[in-house]
């Protein structure tokens, strides 16, 4: 079985990030500019989750045989708790899928110009009237669905072929309720890319927010390693050993 160099699964593990950045974090400046000033509307929220989703459902495809497509360090870290990745490893995919966040967010920038920064550039902020509890909660819980699923659709007993379209799904399906609360970043080099990238060019980005997503979304994607090792735990073999049949002297 041919095994990729660990050069390779980072360079991927870049390459998807930026990917998954230009073309879901992209698609909100776009809709925003596309959109001018009339009312933003749950068509466009679709169009935005739709495009996230064909983003991840493209890379698990397209990189997925050599990296494993996580894209998103709260992922690495559940494979890593989970025992389906080594920890040494670690390191080097997450630095790799900020590295790639930061080069996405420059692409959004490159393409639509300073007119994305002005719209936003689609950095994860807070919704109105939104606190720091209510957006912690919906991060962890956007993330634990989302890793849930992910660990769920690459296991050995699921069903083959059919992990990048639960993967793409379920992240469309989770954007949908998290976006208005915290722009539903669900993954930290998605949070943490376009925000290094609005500083730079100087847009608005609300630094003091980042802490609070970063640890919303580790707790998630523990949380949901923890519930999908007691899902596929196998029973004792004393748990599931058949009770002996009683004899005949020792029923009388």
């Amino acid at each position: 079985m041919e095994v990729n160099s660990c050069p390779q699964k980072l360079l991927a593990e870049m390459l998807g990030t930026a990917v998954l950045v230009f073309i879901g974090v992209g698609s909100v400046p776009a809709t925003a500019i596309v959109g001018g000033d009339a009312p933003f509307t749950m068509a466009q929220l679709g169009m935005i989750s739709l495009a996230f989703a064909t983003a991840v459902i493209a890379m698990v495809h397209a990189i997925g045989h050599v990296s494993g497509c996580h894209i998103n360090p709260a992922v690495t870290l559940a494979l890593a708790a989970t025992r389906n990745l080594p920890w040494r490893e670690v390191p080097g995919y997450i630095a790799a899928q900020f590295a790639g966040a930061v080069i996405g967010a420059l692409a959004i920038v490159g393409v639509l110009g300073h007119q994305a920064v002005d719209a936003g550039l689609g950095i994860a902020a807070y919704g109105p009237g939104v606190g720091a509890g209510q957006a912690f909660l919906a991060e962890a819980v956007g993330t634990f669905i989302l890793v849930l699923v992910v660990l769920g659709a690459v296991g050995r007993r699921a069903d083959g072929g059919f992990a990048g379209l639960a993967i793409g799904f379920a992240v469309f399906a989770v954007i949908i309720p998290v976006a208005p609360v915290t722009g539903s970043a669900i993954n930290p080099a998605r949070a943490l890319g376009p925000m290094i990238t609005g500083e730079l060019f100087g847009g608005t980005v609300h630094w003091a927010q980042l802490p609070v997503y970063l640890l919303a979304e580790g707790v998630g994607a523990v949380a949901a390693g923890a519930v999908h090792a007691v899902l596929k735990a196998r029973p004792s073999a004393a748990a599931v050993r058949m009770p002996e049949p009683v004899s005949e002297g020792a029923a009388s």
